[in-house]
């Protein structure tokens, strides 16, 4: 029974870990790891190999830096500075909390828009900066999704096979 109940909760944990993309305050990377520790911990200890914990600590390194370096790549190639940088990561948080989901969109664009525009930009650069933050968020969740999918599909056909 108890199995029964550790799994549920595990379950429950891999699917917050997707919300943690929508709302950057559930730490997602955290939940997939507490989901495993549980397995580890409570399961079966011996299943999971060394092989495994060093590659989900791999790939929790490359989750983290997914939306870090995917809105600083795509905000600099659409002309943006570092403030604009600065502010799209900042207004991803406030954007979550603001007008959740869409604030997680409309407030990094609007930040990266003004920010822009403080440094003499024009509005047809100052928009290219605000569509580079918006790119970089985008490709950054889809990052995000792939490789929590990659984290969760290595632990089912670990325990599995």
């Amino acid at each position: 029974m108890l199995d029964i109940i550790i799994w549920i909760i595990i379950a429950i944990l891999f699917i917050a870990s997707f919300a943690g993309i929508i709302f950057p305050i559930i730490p997602s990377p955290l939940v997939l790891w507490v989901g495993f520790l549980l397995y580890h911990f409570v399961i079966n200890a011996d299943e999971l190999t060394w092989f495994f914990w060093v590659a989900m600590a791999v790939l929790t390194i490359i989750l983290i830096g997914a939306d870090v370096i995917a809105n600083s790549y795509f905000v600099k190639k659409y002309g943006g500075s570092k403030w604009g940088e600065r502010a799209a990561a900042i207004a991803v948080i406030v954007g979550s909390f603001t007008i959740p989901p869409f604030g997680i969109l409309i407030v990094p664009f609007l930040a990266v828009l003004i920010i822009e525009l403080m440094q003499a930009r024009t509005f047809q650069e100052a928009i290219r900066a605000s569509i580079g933050s918006l790119i970089g968020f985008l490709s950054g969740a889809a990052a995000k999704v792939v490789i929590q999918l990659a984290m969760i599909g290595w632990f089912v056909v670990t325990i599995i096979f």
